[in-house]
């Protein structure tokens, strides 16, 4: 593509997802903290207010940060619990034209936990393993709950910053009902319909089969009577031929699903090739509004905050931190795979082309790179191309996003509070440049918030540092590579950076659907969503029971040029420390290897 181009089209993707910014965040101040003040109060009104009465909730009640947190693990944990054993029951219910068997117990644990965290880590192929009840019913409903479960806990952790001398930070059952029936319920109907209009299906049909006009002959494994693979002297399987003269197509209620996927930054496919599919994703147009919306919320989610806290400078600041880390990645990742890979020019590969392994012609390299940044900066995982054909340092790029909390826009509700975890880090750092007694937005930063802070960023380490060393020097973890050398090293730190940040995407070279990979990826999964969660709202609830002091000559604003550049490099800097040795036993080895003419 044309570097100019290229240029055009990032401003025109800036410009919109700050278009909307303001007029988003506007509405979710209506949702989240102005009761009964939306224009869909008519029709919704009455379906909110039974949903209360059939759950014996009293939506005007308050909760502390405790009661608030264990509502939201309640939840959580009944809805995993129901995820799995429709999972599990999968083959025995109906909307199951394909006759899909029920999930294995170790895969079911894996999805159950993977959509309950909005991870949606898939370590199976949507097509061929999900019928369509469990595609609707199990996991598009769990899109709905695990994004409205992040932009609750965001609003209580900004009620906390907003509130002073209180005990309270809301009512979780309110803010997950309203955050539903208000917000991306709506939107997903607008956005489904759209998708249809571009060429994504929406039926129940059951899979076509078409006939190729070239017949294909491959390898694959040779089974004996009971459908177990055959092996040879050697331990090994044995390949036979077979001759490939069909392709399935299938079918399904696909743009439903895929309208909260991207809104709720969830990110699970209906099929195995995700946004790469001309289904999923039919047209430049739809990649364009698919990107968009990924952004959309979390970004509207910047402006709620400075509504909330009565400082629209302190909202811009934190967008404007976000946006200079996405624009800084996006560029690195764009410039290395415009860039091309040395050793296929010398094969006679065409280094104007770019690399171009792993791709759609139809999105070529800047919307393959683009679609890849986008995504890991929020807990998306979507994907259009496959991260493990990008370049060393290419891949790099979405590994590095993830490894830093995903807090570029990030998550619907979560790239925000991870986010503002940051904010007091940086505002402690800037306290003690000065010699004062930190201060955010009238509220002393003392020992207490600064260790939660410390707690959330620790286990954010510990879980992806720690589980991929357990699986580099274990059988289990060894056995699902497909790549030697540092690549295969990237692949497992990829997996678990990828749960760990709830985000879903992946290297797909690792073979991953096993008891030792889906039980610990779930772990990691379970630990990245909750362990991160609890301290946030010790936070919030710590917050909003200080009482405002007065700003006083010490007092650092938290608004500005100065600020933002603050909160970037505390961001960078804590991602760097933890997992910069890491990365350069990873993608930036293999980078070097990649110019001396070897490849994994």
């Amino acid at each position: 593509m044309n570097a100019a181009l290229g240029w055009i089209q990032l401003a025109l993707f800036l410009g919109l997802v700050l278009l909307i910014t303001k007029p988003l965040g506007l509405y979710l101040v209506q949702v989240l903290d102005s009761r009964g003040r939306t224009w869909l109060d008519p029709l919704l009104g009455p379906i909110e207010r039974l949903t209360y009465r059939l759950c014996g909730v009293d939506p005007h009640r308050e909760q502390s940060w405790k009661g608030y947190t264990v509502s939201m693990l309640i939840f959580s944990l009944f809805t995993m619990l129901v995820t799995y054993t429709l999972l599990r029951l999968q083959g025995m219910l109906p909307l199951n034209p394909q006759g899909f068997s029920s999930v294995a117990d170790h895969l079911a644990f894996n999805t159950a936990a993977s959509f309950t965290t909005n991870t949606n880590w898939q370590s199976y192929s949507g097509e061929s393993t999900m019928s369509y009840l469990s595609q609707m019913v199990a996991l598009a409903s769990q899109n709905f709950f695990s994004a409205a479960v992040g932009i609750a806990i965001a609003a209580a952790l900004v009620r906390g910053i907003a509130r002073h001398s209180a005990q309270t930070i809301g009512n979780f059952w309110t803010d997950l009902v309203r955050t539903i029936y208000y917000l991306l319920l709506p939107i997903c109907v607008v956005f489904a319909v759209f998708l249809i209009s571009q060429g994504m299906i929406q039926n129940f049909k059951g899979y076509d089969a078409a006939a190729l006009t070239e017949k294909e002959t491959v390898q694959v494994p040779k089974t004996d009577a009971s459908g177990a693979q055959v092996k040879d002297a050697k331990g090994n399987t044995v390949m036979v031929s077979q001759v490939v003269d069909t392709q399935t197509i299938p079918e399904g209620p696909m743009a439903s699903q895929v309208a909260i996927k991207m809104l709720g930054t969830n990110g699970g496919g209906f099929t195995n090739a995700n946004a790469a599919h001309p289904f999923e994703n039919p047209t430049p147009f739809s990649n364009l509004i698919q990107l968009l919306s990924i952004f959309a919320i979390p970004s509207a989610l910047t402006y709620y905050l400075g509504r909330m806290v009565k400082s629209s400078g302190h909202g811009w600041s934190v967008w404007a931190a976000m946006a200079i880390l996405f624009v800084g990645a996006f560029l690195v990742c764009w410039h290395y795979e415009a860039a091309g890979n040395p050793i296929l020019t010398q094969l006679g590969v065409d280094p104007a082309d770019g690399n171009m392994e792993g791709k759609e012609v139809r999105f070529g390299v800047f919307n393959s790179a683009l679609f890849a940044t986008v995504t890991t900066d929020a807990s998306c995982g979507a994907v259009n191309s496959m991260h493990d054909s990008f370049t060393p340092l290419g891949g790099l790029i979405p590994l590095f996003n993830i490894e830093l909390g995903e807090v570029v826009f990030g998550g619907v509700g979560a790239g925000l509070y991870g986010m503002l975890v940051f904010v007091i880090v940086a505002v402690f750092i800037a306290g003690l440049m000065v010699g004062r007694t930190p201060e955010y937005l009238g509220k002393k930063i003392q020992s207490f918030e600064v260790k939660m802070s410390m707690l959330v960023l620790l286990v954010l380490a510990m879980d992806i540092l720690g589980f991929t060393a357990w699986a580099s020097v274990s059988d289990w973890g060894k056995a699902g590579l497909n790549n030697n050398g540092p690549h295969g090293f990237s692949e497992m730190l990829y997996a678990y950076s990828s749960v760990t940040g709830n985000n879903g995407s992946a290297f797909a070279g690792l073979t991953a659907s096993t008891y030792w990979y889906d039980t610990t990826l779930a772990i990691g999964m379970l630990i990245g969503r909750f362990l991160m969660i609890i301290p946030i709202m010790a936070i919030a609830g710590s917050l909003a029971a200080k009482k405002l002091v007065p700003a006083g000559p010490g007092s650092f604003p938290v608004s500005g040029g100065t600020f933002t550049f603050l909160l970037i490099g505390t961001v960078l800097l804590v991602g760097a420390l933890n997992f910069l040795p890491a990365l350069t036993l990873g993608p930036v080895v293999e980078h070097f290897l990649m110019w001396s003419g070897k490849l994994f």
